[in-house]
């Protein structure tokens, strides 16, 4: 009976403060005050969250696709609330929190069967912490290039609207996002380094090229093109924001891609 209350209690502050913030996008004037309720709302549904996926996770470290889901968004929601409190990105909630929300509820719903599981492992523990994090921070950069195509638009379109208002200057949103590709770049690279000796310890093999380890690949050869742009060449704008998205694309491919084919398209 627990994890229901749970389940629904974290959704519904998420979709609060999601709401909020949809809400500030149509006036006129920003509100510091709506910005701390709006992630004080979040932040409990994140410690709900952290506690329902705590009583459901299989000691085993194996997760099927919904649950994983569920922990990919737990991370990614919790470091926006963090990020927020010190970077103008709470806007980033109207994409992050409604996710956040339907995640979590489909892992009370359809919580799937596990297809890996590991135990004992430290090193495996550490790959998946770093992995989480690459996911998370690359998340909320794909969420922010949405946005910034999305001001870039409108600004060439001479119709700004309450949306424009309600964000930051794009010079600021383009800070923003490379400063969050450049995190989730490193954390992504570190990522495939201890990839490398999580097989060599698991599979006995330094390591395995599946679709996983491909896919990953990619996206990181994506993000890395996109930031030598930026740095040679200025890319910015509409340009880093299709990058953007594209290598997330491929990040997304690269685990639940996968994750969702061999658990609901050729289960075992």
């Amino acid at each position: 009976m627990l994890t229901p209350m749970l389940t629904l209690t974290a959704s519904a502050f998420y979709l609060s403060a999601g709401g909020l913030l949809v809400r500030g996008l149509f006036d006129a004037e920003t509100s510091t005050s709506r910005k701390f309720v709006t992630l004080g709302l979040a932040s409990a549904g994140v410690v709900l969250h952290a506690i329902s996926i705590i009583n459901t996770m299989s000691p085993h470290l194996a997760f099927g696709f919904t649950s994983a889901a569920s922990l990919i968004a737990w991370v990614i929601t919790a470091l926006f609330v963090v990020t927020a409190l010190a970077r103008p990105i709470e806007n980033l909630g109207v994409l992050v929190l409604p996710v956040a929300a339907v995640a979590i509820v489909g892992a009370w719903l359809w919580p799937g069967q596990p297809q890996i599981g590991v135990t004992g492992s430290s090193l495996l523990a550490v790959h998946l912490v770093i992995s989480m994090l690459a996911y998370a921070f690359l998340a909320l950069a794909m969420v922010q290039a949405v946005l910034l195509a999305i001001q870039e638009n409108r600004l060439h379109q001479h119709h700004p609207g309450h949306l424009l208002q309600a964000l930051p200057p794009i010079e600021t949103m383009e800070t923003l996002l490379f400063q969050l590709i450049t995190a989730g770049f490193a954390l992504l690279s570190l990522t495939l380094v201890s990839g490398v000796f999580f097989t060599r310890e698991i599979f006995g093999k330094p390591l395995v090229f599946n679709h996983h380890t491909v896919l990953s690949l990619v996206s990181w050869l994506v993000f890395a093109i996109l930031l030598v742009g930026r740095w040679r060449l200025g890319w910015r704008g509409r340009l880093a924001a299709r990058w953007t998205i594209g290598g997330f694309a491929f990040l997304l491919l690269a685990y639940l891609g996968t994750k969702f084919i061999v658990e609901f398209i050729i289960p075992k």
